[in-house]
C-alpha cells in the first residue's frame, strides 16, 4: 500500500505539471497564457496541439470541448505520437493523414461511433456503474469524477446532467471530456486507450513502442473550435467527491440537490463544480 500511495503521489505531481499544451502547435491555434486553452482562430485545419510533456504509462491527457463552430464537417481528433513536437520543422496541417503518415503516430477521429481493436477470443467489457469512484483500465486506476464533464448552470442544465448520467451525450458535444493514454503490455509494447465521458473505449491501437517518449496529440479540427486541458489528480478521492458520487447515485437530476438538507458549500460543489 505504501508503494501504491507513493506512485499515486508521483503520478499526481507529474499530471499537474503536464496538464497543458506544448508551445509548438498548428498555425491556426492560439493558446491562452496558461497554455491550457487551445482555440482555432480561423479556417478548419492547422489545429494540431501536443501535450507539454511525453506521457507516463497510464497517464491520461484529458481535454474538455469548450466551443463548437457550425458549418464544418468533422470533429476533434486525438491520439499519441512518438515525434517530439520540438523536432518538427513544420507542424502538419492535419493529424489525419499528414502526421500519421510520418509514422509512429496513432490518431483517431472522435465520432458517434468509436474504434476498438479486439484480439481473438476477447469480449467487449461491460462498463461499470457511473458512480464507481475509479475507472479501471488494466492496472491503471483513474478517478472517474474528473473524467465526466458537468454542464454549466442554466435553463436546461438538468437535461444535460441526465444525458451525462446515461452516457448518451454525443462525444463531440460541448462539455464532453476526451482523454488518451497508453497501457504497457507484457510483451513490452503498449495499447492506446481513448476515454470518452468516463467510459473506456478499449484499445484503439496496439503494439505502440514504449522505448520512445509518447506525446498526446489533440487536433482541434473542423466543428471543434476550442478545447481545455483538464488536470487529473490520481490521488484518493476527497470526501467531497465521494459525497457527490453518492448524491448523484440517488437523485433524478441536479435541480433536486437544492431541496436537500446539506451545507451550502457541498450543494454548490454537487451542482456546479
Amino acid at each position: 500500500q505504501g508503494q501504491l500511495k507513493i506512485a499515486s503521489v508521483a503520478m499526481a505531481a507529474r499530471c499537474r505539471l503536464a496538464a497543458r499544451f506544448h508551445h509548438v502547435h498548428g498555425t491556426n491555434i492560439r493558446l491562452d497564457a496558461s497554455r491550457t486553452l487551445a482555440t482555432r482562430v480561423e479556417s478548419f485545419a492547422n489545429g494540431l496541439c501536443f501535450s507539454q510533456e511525453p506521457l507516463a504509462p497510464g497517464q491520461i491527457f484529458l481535454v474538455e470541448i469548450e466551443e463548437k463552430e457550425l458549418g464544418w464537417c468533422g470533429h476533434l481528433r486525438v491520439g499519441l505520437t512518438a515525434h517530439d513536437p520540438q523536432s518538427l520543422e513544420v507542424v502538419p496541417e492535419y493529424s489525419l493523414p499528414d502526421l500519421v503518415n510520418m509514422g509512429d503516430t496513432w490518431v483517431f477521429a472522435i465520432t458517434r461511433s468509436h474504434n476498438r481493436v479486439l484480439v481473438d477470443g476477447e469480449e467487449v467489457r461491460v462498463r461499470g456503474p457511473p458512480w464507481e469512484p475509479f475507472l479501471l483500465i488494466e492496472r491503471v486506476r483513474i478517478p472517474r469524477d474528473t473524467l465526466v464533464g458537468r454542464s454549466r448552470p442554466g435553463r436546461y442544465s438538468h437535461i444535460l446532467d441526465d444525458l451525462y448520467k446515461m452516457n448518451v451525450l454525443p462525444a463531440t458535444a460541448r462539455r464532453s471530456r476526451i482523454g488518451v493514454l497508453y497501457a504497457p503490455q507484457p510483451d513490452g509494447t503498449a495499447d492506446m486507450h481513448i476515454v470518452i465521458n468516463g467510459e473506456d473505449m478499449g484499445p484503439s491501437a496496439r503494439g505502440l513502442p514504449t522505448t520512445r517518449p509518447l506525446y498526446a496529440v489533440v487536433d482541434v479540427f473542423a466543428s471543434t473550435k476550442s478545447v481545455r486541458v483538464i488536470p487529473v489528480d490520481y490521488g484518493f478521492p476527497s470526501l467531497q467527491t465521494l459525497c457527490r458520487l453518492v448524491i448523484q447515485k440517488h437523485i433524478v437530476h441536479r435541480l433536486d440537490i437544492e431541496g436537500l438538507d446539506l451545507p451550502p458549500l457541498l450543494k454548490n460543489f454537487c451542482q456546479h463544480e
